[in-house]
């Protein structure tokens, strides 16, 4: 698990996140740090909207362990039709209001909840982009990725993002995940995967 940086530390005990690409690019915003919390880095965030470029525009995207708010900042700024983040920890989400608030942004909505406890209702519409960054070593993101499948969270053809401190091959996620991209960070692997509609 990634240390945080020492800029990370700074300010505070507030991180510092910066919106790389869309409209709100170089904006930096300020974040509270957590045990566990580990911002995606600005390399692998570049790297991983590359992948998703003709993807995000339009998309309905569900962030659900959002931390500093960075996976779900960006894909607002490049243009998703709405995005939904969640966080269990109060100070996160107020952070990530104050963000919306400043950037004038409407289409963003905010929920304090366990994301395990969330995804156990039933999906009222499906999402086209899910991004899966959850702490480590709490055994979370099977269980999440099982959930979306299982009630109703992902469109047909949706992209799935995960971010995980074992190799994307022995996560044993859903047979009907085929996994589109993989690379690896420091001690952290991402992945992005795409659902089909059928089995696998």
């Amino acid at each position: 698990m990634r240390k945080p940086s020492k800029a990370a530390t700074a300010h505070g005990g507030d991180g510092q996140l910066r919106i790389i690409g869309g409209q709100w690019r170089s904006r930096q915003f300020s974040f509270p740090m957590a045990a566990g919390l580990r911002p995606t880095p600005n390399r692998v965030r570049e790297t991983l909207f590359n992948w998703l470029a003709p993807y995000v525009e339009g998309a309905s995207v569900l962030d659900l362990f959002a931390g500093s708010g960075a996976l779900f900042l960006e894909a607002l700024s490049r243009g998703a039709g709405s995005a939904l983040a969640l966080d269990s920890n109060p100070s996160a989400i107020a952070g990530l209001r104050g963000h919306l608030q400043t950037l004038n942004c409407e289409n963003g909505q905010l929920l304090q909840s366990d994301a395990l406890v969330y995804l156990q209702t039933q999906a009222a519409t499906p999402f086209d982009l899910v991004f899966l960054d959850p702490p480590f070593s709490q055994n979370l993101l099977l269980p999440a990725c099982n959930l979306l499948e299982q009630h109703g969270w992902l469109a047909a053809d949706a992209w799935i993002y995960t971010e995980s401190e074992n190799p994307p091959s022995t996560l044993g996620l859903p047979g009907n995940w085929r996994q589109h991209r993989e690379q690896k960070a420091g001690q952290v692997y991402y992945a992005l995967w795409q659902r089909s509609a059928q089995g696998g």
